[in-house]
C-alpha cells in the first residue's frame, strides 16, 4: 500500500475484529499509523496492544456507529493528523425479520449504520482529503446489496445505497485524486458471523478480503471479492427481468444453510 497517496495515517471504522482487523494489521505493516473505532473496547484495546508491540502508532475510541454522534466522537480522534485512507467497515446485521415486525429502533440502527454513517464519514474525511488531492476510501459492503431479501429488509437496501453512492462519489472524487472503492464481501470468516452461530469453514478469510481491498482500491469503483460463486452470484441476482422471480429464487438463505449455500455456489462457479 502506498503510504505516500494514502498515509500517514489510516482510519479503520469497525477496526476491532475480522475485515477491519485484517486491515489494520496490514496497513501496519506497510507502515501506516493507525486509528481503529468499534463499539466493543476490549477487543479493541487487545488489538492495539499487538499492533503497538510490532512497532505500530495506534489510537482507539470506543463508538456506537448507530448514534448521531459517531462522527463527532471519531473526529476528536484525528482532528491533529492526516487521514489519508478511510475504510469504512462496520455494518453486519444480527437480527433477522419482517420488516413489518421488528422494533423501529432495530431497523433505524441497520441504516444508521451502513447508509448514515457511510456518508457522513465519507463527505467529512474524504473533503479532507479531495482539499490535499490525495488520498483513498473503502467502503465495504456485500453481495446483498444487489437483490432485496425477505427478513433483511433494511440490511439489503442499505447495502443497495453503499453500491450506488460508491459508484458516484468514485466518479466525483477520481479526477481529484482520491480512489474510492465499493468492496463487495461474500460470506466471510468472521468473529460477528460465528457468533450468530453461522457454520465459517465454507467461508472465505478475513486476510484475503482485506488483502483484495487493499490490492483494488485503485479498480473501483467496485471490487467483488473473488471467493468462487461470489461473481457468478452477483450476475445471476442482478438481473432485469422478471425480478419477482429472482427475489424468490435467489432471497439470502436462513442462518442454519448459509454453508450448503457457500457450497452449492462454489459448485456452480466451478462449472
Amino acid at each position: 500500500m502506498d503510504i505516500k497517496k494514502y498515509g500517514p495515517w489510516a482510519l479503520v471504522v469497525g477496526g476491532s475484529e475480522g475485515v477491519g482487523a485484517a486491515f489494520a494489521q496490514l496497513l501496519a505493516e506497510d507502515g501506516f499509523k493507525l486509528v481503529l473505532i468499534a463499539r466493543k473496547q476490549e477487543p479493541l484495546d487487545q488489538l492495539a496492544a499487538e499492533l503497538r508491540a510490532n512497532g505500530a502508532e495506534v489510537r482507539t475510541a470506543s463508538v456506537d456507529l448507530s448514534r448521531h454522534d459517531a462522527l463527532a466522537k471519531t473526529r476528536a480522534q484525528t482532528y491533529d493528523i492526516d487521514i489519508g485512507l478511510l475504510i469504512y467497515n462496520a455494518g453486519a446485521n444480527s437480527i433477522r425479520g419482517r420488516f413489518t415486525d421488528l422494533p423501529k429502533d432495530v431497523t433505524q440502527a441497520v441504516i444508521a449504520v451502513n447508509v448514515i454513517g457511510q456518508a457522513d464519514f465519507a463527505r467529512h474525511y474524504g473533503a479532507l482529503m479531495v482539499k490535499r488531492g490525495r488520498g483513498g476510501i473503502i467502503l465495504t459492503g456485500s453481495l446483498g446489496g444487489y437483490l432485496g431479501s425477505p427478513t433483511l429488509a433494511a440490511y439489503t437496501a442499505s447495502k443497495s445505497f453503499s453500491r450506488i453512492f460508491t459508484e458516484a462519489l468514485w466518479a466525483e472524487c477520481a479526477p481529484l485524486g482520491v480512489d474510492v472503492l465499493h468492496l463487495n464481501i461474500g460470506f466471510t470468516a468472521t468473529p460477528a458471523m460465528a457468533r450468530l452461530g453461522m457454520p465459517v469453514n465454507m467461508a472465505e478469510s478475513p486476510e484475503k478480503v482485506a488483502r483484495e481491498g487493499l490490492e483494488n482500491i485503485v479498480n473501483g469503483p467496485v471490487w467483488i471479492v473473488s471467493t468462487p460463486g461470489n461473481i457468478e452470484r452477483a450476475r445471476l441476482i442482478s438481473r432485469v427481468d422478471d425480478r419477482a422471480a429472482t427475489v424468490r429464487a435467489h432471497a439470502i438463505a436462513p442462518r442454519e444453510d448459509t454453508a450448503q449455500a457457500a457450497a452449492l455456489m462454489q459448485k456452480f462457479a466451478a462449472r
